[in-house]
């Protein structure tokens, strides 16, 4: 069998499809034979077998483990294939691949692997002396053994142990790691994977700390005792010399020894900044030590970082074969984020506000001793790596990806930001005047450009964040900065000139009005810089800048340049092949978000002759609708546009259709031709807005130039992102202007306009679109109503309601539920009767319209969003208590939830078996809870935050206290965090997706309600059937 297997096994190598799929079917009709796993581990434990198909043979025995060996596994197809004797050979022979002493350390790692699963099944019960095997191993084992050893010990605990069987294990495995790691005569990856299994035991430990926390932390302070002076150590060791790049692919010599000692430093490293997370308060009392050590090593690794990475270009951010990250520039990242976190220790904060203090009674110049230091140590590691230079230089959407925080590539660059926002919130004026004092040396001692342009990046980094908590710096230091501004503006190095730029709109915007008359003239030099510098990353960062500006700058300096910055816009865009946008998004953000600022200065350029504002900001959109932050910016700045121009008078918004219309409408052809569904959706969604800003009455001929196509849409699509904006600008504009839209008539098949919103109504309403689709059909059918009335409507206004309410019993989202509910509780502000008896009369499937209605009206009630439509829904209901029906009190309905008895996690299986329940109660009685509860909402969320109670949270969670053992992830076993959750989810709890602000005049007609209703007959029956919570909320009501 071997042979065949390793025929099929070469054949799943090949490129052709065909073949390796014939061969991947084969293997698998291969999985009833008993002797299938035991000649994949034969062909997978022979030299002679080429390294490929052994490596592909433990692979196959792999996903066979997982298919056929225990139910244990999720991949389990139904049917154990593997007998238990020869379960027993495998695990022997497996084992011995994974740490015999010459095997492939790729063929190793692969039958670790497979051990692990196994483990993961039959440790311990099957396989009792695995663990005690791979213990009594790793201390005689040579290095290959060794790593074989670890590898599954590792794997095993990662993927293998229970809690249990952890807790039983835990101190012999930890100290048998602690012995590999501690020996210098061992490999020096070798004592780094056992110090990752190390660190992956805090993980195990980290899971089950909440059940067993005053236990869990008894054994780690005592293994720390061990390992923090061996971490110390470690981090103090000084690296050997930086190996020749010839070097870097030789095996052993300096190469592999230098990527050893990286590889363990780092493992400490994050091993520290996992005990910091997990156990802060064990490490605090030695965090001043490791401050020192790592910042001393820090300044060592200066000089090797910089040969390699700054004025080089060597291989960065690798890992090897087991995982382990070994490159210089992961080690100075992982130590930068390190030192911040024991910058926040309190012990750590306390010697160095100490050696502050001294300095300043010793008449030192403030700063000029460790802060400064700190300064010069982040900008060091700030400057601009070779590789991203020339990734920049390539791609200008690299470089403001990086620049505006969105890319997930974290580099010591953005590390060394991070380190001096930390400091500039602890200390802010001694950062910023720290930070000045250095960047002086800088530039006054000739250093490169590349240290000038990281002096200035790390000040922008804090600017940013001084920006984002409305913190303002001094006139001095802003003014201080200036002159290094300029000089940097006129450089040769494109970044640094690009810095210059930047740096000066943040510190505008940080700085008050003290730079207000220079920055107008910065201001300027950027407009020029985008149309006459030769450099992309300039151009595109002075665009960029521009939006400091004009939300800095008073309007009598930057509406001067409306026209100007429009003007450069359109010259940059001009000059770029926009074919290629589609791989632009950050450019196109940043280009519309500019745009969109300059726009904002006064809205009316958009409409003035020879404008192309407009156009500028379709053109973009065009090529960036599929980019959905793109479209959100566009959208909410057309509704602006739109908005403020209506606003202007009836001529003015006449004069944007004119401009916009043609433009709009033409994408609903364009968009389906070119196969561009999102182009139309975002033309929809444009639509939508101008017709809801639109003016009364609205221009001649508006109705016209887009109802033809939005009939045509609405028919045709099945896409619920074009279907919901296209029916919104339907019923705004039968809102606006229902004269102009009874007046159409569909040329093409000659119906009435009426007539054919009323197809388009039944289609919506059709069980062929799901609920996001129809989503506003409500809100157009109620508009219709009310625009049309009966007369207009004749007997198509029964089949109206009959249609929503057939398909108000099948609606599950919320927003479809309640634009259904709108249309009977806008007619009931008309006439409750009248819909009361309706709904008698009409049957939904076995039940009667008004049970249907009914049930989900009340059930709803208290999700409604939108000031308008609560207040709306809050007066129909009143309207329809005060019938008294007696076909209302017949009516039954869901009442309150009955409490689960069970504190056990709700899980959607538990869910389905054990649904809610609720009492059933008549109509009459649950309209007064809706009531009640809709009184508490008018009132305003009794838990919502004041001002004060969120400072005060703010300062209880801030950095100084993380070095205390609080959890720093939500207990979801606990029961008031599920309560909480669930509060979040059904919007009532603190920040909910629709928690209800105060409402005075909805309030206000409450409390007239309740005040008539307690005095008729009947409601000390109905006040005697509410809960405790909402009479005593009525018995307040009273009182008042």
């Amino acid at each position: 069998m071997d042979q065949q297997l390793l025929q099929l096994l070469a054949e799943t190598q090949t490129s052709a499809e065909g073949p390796r799929k014939h061969a991947e079917q084969q293997l698998q009709q291969l999985y009833t034979n008993e002797a299938f796993p035991t000649s994949l581990a034969s062909v997978a434990s022979h030299h002679s077998v080429p390294l490929n198909l052994r490596q592909a043979a433990l692979l196959v025995l792999k996903t066979f483990v997982q298919a056929a060996w225990s139910p244990d596994f999720e991949e389990f197809k139904g049917q154990v294939l593997v007998s238990e004797p020869t379960k027993q050979q495998l695990r022997i022979v497996l084992l011995e691949l994974a740490t015999s002493a010459d095997a492939d350390r790729k063929v190793k790692s692969a039958a670790s692997y497979v051990v692990s699963k196994i483990a993961s099944a039959d440790f311990p019960d099957q396989w009792p002396d695995l663990l005690p095997t791979l213990l009594r191993l790793i201390p005689t084992s040579t290095d290959a053994q060794l790593h074989g050893a670890l590898k599954v010990l590792g794997d095993l605990v990662e993927d293998g142990f229970s809690e249990d069987q952890f807790f039983k294990v835990a101190r012999d495995l930890i100290k048998v790691v602690y012995d590999v790691a501690v020996n210098d005569t061992r490999k020096a990856t070798l004592r780094a994977l056992a110090v990752s299994i190390f660190r992956a035991s805090l993980d195990v430990l980290e899971t089950v700390m909440e059940d067993h926390k005053t236990e869990i932390r008894a054994f780690v302070e005592d293994a720390l005792n061990a390992w923090l002076p061996f971490f110390i150590d470690v981090m103090k060791k000084q690296l050997p010399p930086v190996p020749k790049e010839n070097e870097e692919n030789i095996e052993g010599g300096p190469q592999e020894e230098w990527r050893g000692i990286i590889a363990l430093k780092l493992q400490v490293v994050k091993t520290l900044m996992k005990v910091r997370t997990v156990f802060p308060a064990l490490l605090s009392p030695q965090s001043p030590v490791l401050f020192s050590v790592t910042w001393e090593e820090l300044s060592l690794l200066q000089g090797p970082y910089h040969e390699m990475y700054i004025n080089d270009e060597r291989q960065g951010r690798l890992e090897d074969a087991d995982g382990l990250p070994y490159t210089l520039d992961f080690l100075v990242l992982e130590e930068l984020d390190f030192m911040q976190a024991c910058i926040r220790a309190p012990p750590v904060r306390k010697e160095l506000e100490s050696q502050l203090q001294t300095q300043g009674a010793a008449g030192g110049p403030s700063g000029a001793n460790w802060v400064t230091e700190v300064m010069k140590l982040a900008v060091a590691y700030a400057q601009i790596t070779t590789e991203e230079e020339g990734l920049w230089d390539i791609d200008v959407n690299i470089f403001l990806s990086e620049e505006t925080s969105v890319t997930a590539n974290y580099t010591p660059r953005t590390a060394c930001g991070d380190l001096i926002i930390k400091m500039g919130e602890w200390l802010k004026s001694l950062t910023v005047e720290g930070l000045l004092a250095y960047t002086k040396e800088v530039f006054s001692t000739g250093q490169s450009s590349k240290a000038k342009e990281a002096s200035l990046y790390v000040l922008n980094q804090l600017l940013s964040d001084f920006q984002d908590v409305n913190q303002t710096i001094s006139p001095e230091v802003a003014h201080g900065y200036t002159e290094f501004i300029d000089h940097s503006m006129q450089q040769e190095d494109i970044f640094l000139r690009a810095r210059g730029y930047l740096v000066a709109g943040s510190l505008t915007r940080t700085s008050g009005d003290a730079l207000n008359q220079i920055a107008a003239t910065f201001m300027e030099r950027s407009l020029r810089a985008v149309a006459e510098d030769s450099s992309e990353v300039v151009k595109v960062s002075c665009l960029r800048v521009l939006q400091d500006y004009l939300g800095a700058l008073p309007s009598s300096l930057t509406l001067p340049l409306q026209g100007p910055i429009i003007a450069s816009i359109s010259t940059f865009l001009s000059s770029q092949d926009l074919e290629e946008f589609t791989d632009s998004d950050d450019l196109m953000v940043t280009l519309v978000e500019t745009l969109r600022d300059a726009v904002m200065l006064d809205t009316r350029i958009c409409i003035a002759p020879g404008s192309v504002a407009l156009e500028l900001l379709f053109t973009i959109a065009s090529h960036g609708a599929d980019n959905f932050q793109l479209t959100m910016l566009v959208d909410e700045a057309f509704e602006e546009i739109a908005s403020t121009i209506s606003e202007a008078g009836a001529d003015a918004y006449t004069s944007l259709c004119e401009k916009v219309l043609p433009t709009l409408t033409s994408a609903f052809d364009v968009g389906p031709m070119t196969e561009q569904n999102n182009l139309t959706n975002l033309a929809a969604e444009l639509l939508a807005l101008l017709a809801e800003n639109g003016s009364e009455p609205l221009p001649n001929g508006f109705v016209a130039a887009v109802m033809p196509k939005l009939n045509r849409l609405l028919l045709a699509s099945d896409d619920g992102e074009l279907l919901r904006p296209a029916t919104q600008a339907i019923k705004h504009m039968l809102v606006h202007d229902s004269k102009q839209v009874f007046e159409w008539t569909d040329s093409s098949t000659g119906k009435s306009s009426l007539e054919s919103i009323l197809v388009i109504i039944d289609r919506l309403l059709g069980p062929s679109l799901d609920d996001h689709a129809a989503a506003e059909v409500g809100g157009l059918a109620a508009e219709l109503v009310e625009r049309a009335g009966s007369e207009r409507l004749g007997p198509y206004l029964l089949q109206l309601l009959r249609a929503v309410a057939v398909r108000l019993g099948s609606a599950t989202q919320a927003q479809f539920i309640q634009s259904l509910i709108l249309v009977f509780a806008r007619l009931s502000l008309v006439s409750a009767k009248d819909v009361v008896d309706f709904l008698a009369q009409v049957q939904v499937g076995n039940e009667s319209g008004l049970q249907v209605v009914m049930s989900k009206w009340l059930e709803n009630s208290v999700n409604f969003a939108g000031y308008d439509e609560i207040r709306q829904n809050v007066l129909a209901l009143i309207k329809i208590y005060n019938l008294s029906d007696p076909r209302l009190a017949q009516t039954m309905v869901k009442g309150d939830l009955i409490p689960s008895q069970s504190d056990r996690i709700l899980t959607r299986s538990r869910a389905r078996l054990n649904p809610d329940q609720y009492t059933i109660i008549p109509v009459p009685l649950k309209l007064m809870k809706v009531l009640v509860s809709e009184l508490l909402s008018a009132e305003g969320n009794p838990r919502a935050l004041d001002a004060a109670a969120a400072a005060e949270l703010a300062e209880e969670g801030s950095d100084d206290g993380d070095w205390e053992d609080v959890p720093n992830a939500l207990d979801l076993g606990s029961a008031a965090t599920r309560r909480d959750l669930m509060e979040f989810a059904d919007g009532t709890g603190i920040g909910s997706w629709n928690a209800r602000q105060r409402d005075d005049e909805t309030q206000a007609v409450l409390v007239d309600f309740f005040r008539d209703a307690s005095a008729k007959p009947g409601f000390e029956d109905l006040f005697a059937a509410l809960n405790p919570d909402e009479q005593d909320r009525l018995r307040l009501l009273g009182q008042q």
